[in-house]
């Protein structure tokens, strides 16, 4: 069986080093040992990918400059895109306190270095997906066609990150004023698991994935979308390197899906929606 990893970082020691260093995630790497973590060349990383049959990952970039102080890492995405355009998918991390900033990086990302859609953060930016700064991302998203990856979770250990600020009534809002716009919730929303599935069963332009709490309370509401109503909206992704994306290939092959939900939500899904 092939797959697709719809959120996956390699871990090139450059970007191991630069997410435990980081102002937003150094404590929780402490907490999770994450400097224990090995680091791999990129031939190394894809060779095991494809060992493990993943056939494409999507990289997400990130740029919380304003609030964290942590400039885009676009430029990274684009050398792994670059070196393996057949394994690797970029998508622009995109500052929304930046204005037009942001718009200029994401047409320049997209049109010069071929990425596919656009990646916030709303809990590192400190607003809700609905505020008003991220209306001329989600404007110009619609215009060149391409999706957006909302970053979700609890932020664990992240200071100054409101949890309240990723809950599905704000993703739900920007589904209603953009209805065009596919939008792909990652790390589902969690805690917030009957909020989001529901939320994502009412909106034709919205899908999910829930890397890093497929085993955690209340996952069963995720297992059980999957398996019946929401077949055909729900994404893998590992989450690696923060989860091994071996591993997660692993706990996947274990959850209980039905033969039908496993091929959608380990394939076919991501395909579709990536246009390949």
């Amino acid at each position: 069986m092939k797959f697709i990893d719809f959120r996956f970082r390699p871990n090139t020691p450059e970007v191991m080093n630069g997410i435990q260093n980081s102002n937003m995630f150094r404590d929780l790497c402490e907490l999770i040992n994450f400097s224990e973590k090995k680091a791999q060349t990129l031939d190394e990383i894809v060779k095991d990918m494809k060992e493990r049959g993943i056939v494409k990952a999507v990289v997400t970039g990130r740029d919380s400059e304003v609030t964290y102080g942590s400039p885009s890492n676009n430029s990274s995405v684009i050398e792994f895109v670059s070196k393996y355009p057949d394994m690797f998918i970029g998508f622009a991390g995109l500052d929304p306190h930046k204005g037009m900033k942001a718009i200029d990086e994401l047409k320049l990302m997209v049109e010069k270095h071929g990425m596919k859609g656009a990646a916030i953060d709303p809990y590192l930016a400190k607003i809700p997906a609905n505020h008003a700064k991220y209306y001329p991302i989600y404007a110009k998203c619609c215009e060149l066609n391409m999706p957006v990856i909302m970053t979700t979770g609890p932020a664990t250990l992240v200071a100054g990150a409101v949890m309240d600020h990723v809950h599905p009534r704000y993703i739900d809002a920007v589904a209603c004023d953009f209805p065009e716009l596919k939008i792909i919730i990652s790390h589902g929303c969690y805690p917030y698991v009957n909020e989001v599935i529901l939320m994502v069963q009412r909106h034709r332009n919205v899908y999910m994935e829930y890397s890093e709490y497929e085993q955690m309370p209340f996952s069963e509401g995720y297992i059980q979308a999957t398996n019946t109503f929401l077949k055909d909206r729900m994404l893998y992704a590992s989450a690696h390197p923060f989860f091994d994306f071996k591993d997660q290939l692993d706990t996947y092959a274990k959850l209980p899906f039905t033969d039908d939900a496993r091929e959608h939500i380990m394939y076919k899904n991501a395909a579709k929606l990536l246009g390949l």
